[in-house]
């Protein structure tokens, strides 16, 4: 039986190291590319809501081919499609991904606290920097239980370098990503409707 709060203080702790020195760092900070010849799978989010657009992101199967493959499979399973961004931090990141308890209809109080109908994943920490537009799997405090969901960087937070899986790096949707409705507090829980992932499909 998973511990509701698996997920819920996964961010505070980080999010009070960055400062409000962060939060200006949102969009002026420099996007970071796809290493050239990148030749993976690349997700695309149809997100819905307040934000309405498409956000494509090259899968970095080259520095985590356990995690990429389980996102894959969710996505062509249809399993992330519905699902709500329930946690978003000015300046830090969106989170997403609860295919167990996320669904934009389920149980609010629930959103957050669940990982899919799959074991949880080996970490697979690189030396890549969390830069604006880096995609990072989130766990509980165990390095070893990462799962289904992930998040998307507004903007550099060098803390979680080394201690998170970094899965992919976005290549456009950035004006989409921006728009993404805010969180509240220090975790960031979405109030009233949040925005969802509509539709998430995998290309290559």
């Amino acid at each position: 039986m998973r511990d509701r709060l698996i997920f819920a203080g996964l961010f505070a702790l980080g999010f009070a190291i960055l400062g409000a020195s962060w939060l200006d760092l949102n969009r002026a900070s420099a996007e970071t590319t796809v290493p050239e010849g990148h030749t993976g799978p690349v997700m695309e989010i149809e997100v819905a809501g307040q934000a309405n657009g498409t956000i494509r992101i090259a899968l970095r199967d080259d520095l985590a081919p356990g995690h990429v493959e389980r996102i894959v499979t969710l996505a062509e399973r249809g399993d992330y499609d519905g699902v709500v961004f329930h946690r978003v931090i000015e300046g830090f990141m969106a989170q997403t991904g609860d295919v167990e308890h996320g669904q934009v209809d389920g149980n609010r109080g629930r959103w957050g606290t669940g990982g899919s109908d799959m074991p949880n994943l080996q970490a697979e920490f690189t030396d890549q920097s969390f830069e604006r537009g880096v995609v990072g799997m989130a766990r509980a405090q165990s390095p070893d239980s990462a799962n289904s969901q992930f998040f998307i960087m507004f903007a550099p937070a060098p803390h979680l370098d080394g201690q998170y899986t970094v899965v992919g790096q976005m290549l456009d949707g950035y004006d989409v990503l921006d728009e993404i409705k805010r969180g509240t507090g220090g975790n960031g829980a979405v109030m009233g409707t949040p925005d969802r992932m509509e539709r998430v499909t995998i290309t290559q």
